[in-house]
């Protein structure tokens, strides 16, 4: 018998070996390995024979390895792993004379204090089945038991018709084994645990060991994982809340301990516990939604009833205010099983329907609305309002904050009263308050609140002072004081206290406080100077916020308190010192006293139209000369444009008060100039910011001048203008090639009336109808450049469109090259038949602008790459049938410029170029090859080295340039020469060359001028 068995048993071994090896590797192997030992080992006959082998060695490897080493590490994760899943799928009575053994070894290893939250992971996992082990499989009878779980019968009917058992009876009596302690107090440390992992390991262990508990002992378990929350640890919050859902889900939490739990779980929804500059606790609330939504099922609607309220309103709290878009979907979620499951939520489907799985998925829009249609209803409306005030107009992040400014101003018509005497008075106190993230989100809180209750008090008669306390005025007008006598206004938190109290004193500007002749004006004017003339300390991410709070605020300050004729004074020296500090060495103090004069009201520029303009124009003109502030460049414009805009238009007004005849030609000219802002520095191409808003004003502009007085509007500026908008729209930044398309087209479709003066406006109206302008998209350059080359058939437009058309095809971007080049071969296609039209082309616009732009690199390298696409494509074929034509010689000409320069790029295009020229015959092609043999021994390698690269792609091509009794000496130099060597040394291969090409020692043409560059 022993013989017959000993193969079986050797087989075993075997593979029990095999499966040893296996349980250390580094890849899923070890997981393979872990399942299939606990499906090998619980067969019977391996059971008996090998089983406690097998435990002896694992648990002696787990005892041999630690934690140090990645080796050990593997070693420990598959052992871990083979165990868990071996008590796992093993029989209770197989293995509980094994359990202790293996808790004892667990224990000696203190793997609940490794460094790898695997091992601790795997130390409560295989816990926690050993401590099923110690205890009888078995439903526990006392567990609540909720009948009917079907959603559709708790819609259909308010009464609830579940059947609730809650028993004791025939619950047994059996002895607790004492482990059974240890694994509990294993299970309820690793609640604890600082990794997500371990705590829903444990979470779910404590779930399972309940549920074969007495009642007793069950109920002490529950009170331990409360315990849990008296810690103010942020892991443990989280891994109780864990806890508390698992036993809620199998009915291990009796109704009767709701009272305290749900206090617990409320606090958990809005768990947010600040550490530093930001704060933790989204996993909290994540999980408190977790438990809401499990008591939806697990409860019968009268158990929860008390708690409607409670739970309700704090799951819409975290629907729309929380900060982590996870928070607000798991709350949602839960809001819809209670609804669903409960039926008890007040307005609960018209609420889901609105704050959906979906809809919550945007903050801004939860915010702002629909966080009103929830307050809508008056079960809610406090509660969302107490808890802005309370939990997020002091949050850590600034844009949560004036969000919660924002919702605060949406939701006080739905409680008015309360917000003007109980709400206000909280953020008033918390306004002059110690914390720096309290203080400036109390502040945005008061301004927007302060201006909702003005917009109510309108449609009721009442003015602001009649609706909120006077004690609120009072405070309201003295908090600028008080942050002044206390330096609250300086270092890093005048960054936040700054643009917040703009925002105030706009508001309370815009509520018509009567403030009037009260100091507390000059204490604001003050602070909006003070904060503009110190725009240059603050840090760059926030200098545009700071900039846009002061210019609203002064707008509104003037308006408000400087329109009698008493404050002229105060007019005529605020304007003063604006255009003074126009000349700041700040760039920023430019750039905000600019906009500041752009933003004053209408009487306030009346009488000093000039003036501003004047002074407006003078610092554009000296920062473009000086090279440098394109912000304040940009901003002058846009100043401009304001200025009049505010003053308005009068054919005959004077000029010191409106934009009339006599002044309309300056402020024409300063825009005009702005389009031509090509400014670079290391940031790139800073003059783009001059031109788009170059391009705004002029359309603001004309529309009004169009409006109001068109006759003033001179025929060479609208045409300059569109001109200057074509080439724009022509050029390759997708950005401001979409802006300037949509502007000229914008000003062609103008027709309330048309805008005068525009030139081709019928051809251009069929290039552009109504349908393309709404359709076509400016920044796709596949749709753009077939519609603007169209626009080069037009004599008006041919030059302009050109020049933005060359930096685009003669560009970088392969997508606005290929679509740009298509475009122009297309429309040059289309002309081939008639020589005069390319003929005009070419001389009176190709070459007009390489003329006018040959020391220009921003316009010459792009030009040199555009002509080479050119003349490879055979674009100016028709005149090659004519020797030295003058396009060429035109050509040749203005090649020498360019050949002289240092720049390497400009050197290897205008290479190109000059192979390209090769085509055409006569004597210029003797000179082109004198030019080509020049640069073959030019001083930089690379150039030499390129010109005898395409110097033989050229002769390759072009066959009858050379006779073809010398070619093969003439290609055999250009391969076989090293033309890396020094100039020197090259030189005679480059007399031989000229030779065998038949080039003269002189130069072929004399250097005559032409018609053209005459």
């Amino acid at each position: 018998m022993a013989k017959e068995e000993r193969p079986s048993w050797t087989a075993s071994s075997l593979l029990l070996r095999q499966i040893e090896s296996y349980l250390g590797v580094s890849d899923g192997c070890r997981l393979a390995a872990s399942v299939l030992v606990s499906k090998f080992m619980t067969r019977p006959d391996v059971l008996k024979r090998c089983l406690g082998d097998f435990l002896d060695w694992i648990l002696a490897t787990i005892s041999q390895n630690n934690d140090q080493s990645l080796d050990s590490i593997r070693v420990l994760d598959g052992a871990l792993q083979s165990l868990a899943m071996l008590f796992q799928h093993g029989k209770r009575e197989d293995l509980l004379q094994h359990a202790s053994g293996v808790l004892r070894c667990l224990e000696e290893k203190r793997l609940s204090e490794s460094s790898q939250a695997t091992l601790r992971k795997l130390n409560v996992k295989l816990i926690q089945r050993l401590g099923l082990t110690y205890l009888k499989p078995r439903l526990a009878p006392w567990r609540y038991q909720r009948g009917s779980r079907s959603i559709a019968s708790t819609l259909l009917t308010s009464q609830a018709t579940d059947s609730l058992k809650e028993t004791t009876q025939g619950e047994e009596d059996y002895d607790i084994p004492e482990e059974l302690e240890t694994v509990i107090e294993h299970l309820l440390m690793g609640l604890k645990d600082k990794e997500t992992i371990v705590r829903w390991s444990a979470a779910k262990g404590v779930g399972r060991v309940t549920g074969r508990l007495p009642k007793e002992l069950a109920d002490e378990v529950v009170a331990s994982v409360l315990d849990c929350f008296s810690f103010q640890e942020t892991d443990t919050w989280h891994g109780g809340c864990l806890a508390l859902a698992e036993l809620g889900r199998r009915g291990l939490l009796l109704p009767s301990r709701l009272t305290d739990v749900v206090p617990l779980i409320i606090k958990a929804l809005t768990y947010d516990e600040k550490r530093g500059a930001c704060s933790i606790g989204s996993n909290v609330r994540d999980a408190a939604c977790y438990v809401c939504w499990a008591f939806a099922r697990a409860y019968d609607p009268k158990e929860l009833k008390p708690f409607v309220s409670q739970i309700s309103s704090s799951l819409l709290v975290t629907t729309v205010f929380d900060r982590d878009v996870s928070c607000r979907k798991a709350a949602s979620a839960a809001f819809q099983e209670n609804v669903g499951r409960q039926g008890t939520f007040p307005h609960g489907i018209d609420i889901a329907t609105a704050a959906d799985y979906h809809a919550v998925g945007i903050r801004n829009h939860c915010y702002l609305n629909t966080s009103v249609y929830i307050a809508s209803f008056p079960a809610y409306t406090k509660a969302m309002i107490d808890h802005l005030v309370v939990k997020k107009v002091n949050h850590w992040d600034g844009a949560i904050r004036e969000l919660t400014s924002k919702a605060l101003h949406n939701l006080t018509p739905q409680a008015p009263d309360y917000m003007a005497t109980s709400v206000l008075p909280q953020l008033l106190n918390m306004a002059v308050a110690s914390d720096l993230q309290g203080r400036h989100g109390a502040i945005l809180a008061c301004a927007e609140v302060t201006h909702a209750l003005y917009k109510l008090g309108l449609s009721t008669g009442r003015t602001l002072v009649d609706i909120i306390p006077s004690e609120c005025v009072v405070a309201l007008k003295g908090i600028h004081q008080k942050l002044q006598d206390r330096n609250q206004y300086r270092g890093f938190g005048g960054e936040l206290m700054k643009p917040a109290m703009c925002r105030l004193i706009e508001k309370l500007s815009l509520s018509k406080m009567p403030f009037k002749s009260d100091p507390v004006i000059t204490g604001w004017q003050g602070l909006i100077d003070d904060t503009i003339k110190t725009l240059h300390l603050v840090s760059s991410g926030v200098k545009d916020g700071i900039l846009a709070a002061v210019l609203c605020a002064l707008s509104a300050l003037c308006e408000e308190y400087y329109q009698a004729q008493a404050d002229s004074e105060k007019q005529s020296v605020l304007i003063a010192q604006y255009i003074e500090e126009l000349q700041s060495p700040q760039l920023l103090t430019r750039c905000g006293s600019a906009l500041a004069l752009g933003c004053l009201p209408t009487f306030m520029i009346h009488s000093k139209l000039t003036q501003i303009l004047d002074s407006l124009g003078q610092m554009h003109a000296v920062c473009l000369r000086e090279g440098r502030f394109p912000e304040a460049r940009r901003d002058a414009v846009r100043a401009l444009a304001q200025v009049c805009m505010k003053a308005g238009v009068c054919a005959d007004g004077p000029p010191a008060s409106f934009l009339c005849s006599e002044n309309i030609a300056d402020v024409y000219s300063i825009l005009l100039d702005s389009m031509d802002d090509y400014t670079t520095d290391s940031r790139g191409d800073v003059g783009a910011w001059v031109r788009e808003a170059a391009m705004t004003s002029l359309k603001d502009v004309t529309i009004l001048v169009t409006r109001t007085a068109p006759e003033i509007l001179l025929p060479d500026q609208v045409t300059l203008m569109m001109c200057r908008l074509a080439q724009q729209s022509a050029e390759k930044i997708d950005h401001y090639r979409a802006h300037a398309g949509t502007i000229f087209t914008q000003l062609l479709h103008y027709a309330d009336p048309t805008v005068p003066h525009i030139p081709h406006r019928e051809e251009l109206l069929s290039i552009f109808p109504q349908e393309v302008k709404a359709s076509l998209n400016w920044k796709a350059p596949s749709q753009a450049f077939p519609y603007v080359t169209k626009l080069l058939g037009l004599p008006k437009y041919q030059y302009q469109t050109l020049l933005g058309l060359t930096v685009s095809v003669g560009g970088m971007t392969q997508s606005t090259v290929a679509a740009s080049s298509q475009s122009l071969f297309d429309y040059l296609r289309g002309i081939q038949h008639d020589r005069a039209v390319l003929e005009h082309f070419a001389m009176d616009a190709l070459i007009k602008i390489l003329r006018e732009n040959v020391r220009n690199t921003r316009i010459s390298l792009p030009f040199l790459k555009m002509l080479n696409q050119l003349l490879s494509n055979g674009c100016f074929d028709i005149f090659t049938s004519e020797e030295n034509h003058p396009f060429c010689v035109e050509l040749l000409s203005l090649c020498e410029v360019v050949r002289r320069s240092k720049d390497v790029s400009k050197l290897r295009a205008c290479i190109a170029v000059y192979c390209g020229l090769i085509q055409f015959p006569g004597e210029v092609r003797k000179e082109i090859l004198y030019q080509l043999l020049m640069l073959i021994c030019h001083s930089f390698l690379v150039i030499r080295t390129t010109t005898a690269s395409l110097m033989y792609e050229m002769l390759l091509t072009y066959d009858d340039v050379v006779d073809p009794e010398v070619l093969d000496d003439v290609m055999n130099l250009l391969s076989d020469t090293n033309w890396e060597s020094e100039p020197d040394i090259l030189r005679p291969t480059r007399n031989q060359l000229r030779d065998l090409l038949g080039v003269p020692m002189k130069r072929p043409l004399a250097q005559k001028p032409t018609e053209h560059s005459k």
